[in-house]
Formats: structure tokens, C-alpha cells, sequence
């Protein structure tokens, strides 16, 4: 699966500012739409494991909604402790109407 493009949503499924989890095989992903741009990381928080789609996104921002670490969507950086660690990002393209994910 490693470096093979996925399907992981349409993009009428998901509106500008939300983030969704989506399963490529059987890794789970957060997808965020930010405008007309789409970014995806591991859907779970580097510091307590929680779905990271299930939090608060705003931004580039999305905030987990366990401890309330935040993380930069686009660079997987983390911008707020508790996070220290940064979350894996996959990169995305559109085609066809389709999101697809890169492992």
C-alpha cells in the first residue's frame, strides 16, 4: 500500500472547514478541507491517541479533543502542548472529484 495513491473521499463530501476520518485500507486518516485545498495526517494525537477528526478544526489548526494539544494541519507540526510530537501528514491530490491519499 506504501506510496500508492488511495481513494479516501469525494470532494462534495466534505465541506471547507471540516475534517472527516476516512480509512485508507485499514490505516485510519483525518482528511481537513481547507477551501479548495485538502491535507491529511494520522487521525490520531501523538500524545494521548485520540481521533484527531473528532476535534475542534479551525484554520490550518485542528485541536485534539482530549488534552486540547494543537497541531499545524499542513506540516503536522504541533503548535500547543501537551503535543510535542509532530503527527504523521500524507501527501493528497484530486482527481476527478475524488480526494486520494498517498501512504
Amino acid at each position: 500500500m506504501t506510496g500508492e495513491w488511495h481513494f479516501a473521499a469525494r470532494v462534495v463530501d466534505v465541506e471547507p472547514g471540516e475534517a472527516i476520518q476516512v480509512a485508507v485500507g485499514d490505516h485510519s486518516c483525518a482528511l481537513f478541507r481547507i477551501g479548495d485545498e485538502f491535507f491529511a495526517t494520522d487521525n490520531r494525537c501523538t500524545h494521548a491517541a485520540a481521533p484527531l477528526a473528532d476535534g475542534y478544526f479551525e484554520g490550518d489548526l485542528i485541536e485534539c479533543p482530549l488534552h486540547q494539544g494543537v497541531f499545524n494541519v499542513r506540516t503536522g507540526a504541533p503548535v500547543c502542548s501537551p503535543a510535542l510530537k509532530p503527527v504523521r501528514t500524507y501527501a493528497v491530490r484530486v482527481v476527478a472529484g475524488n480526494v486520494e491519499i498517498r501512504l
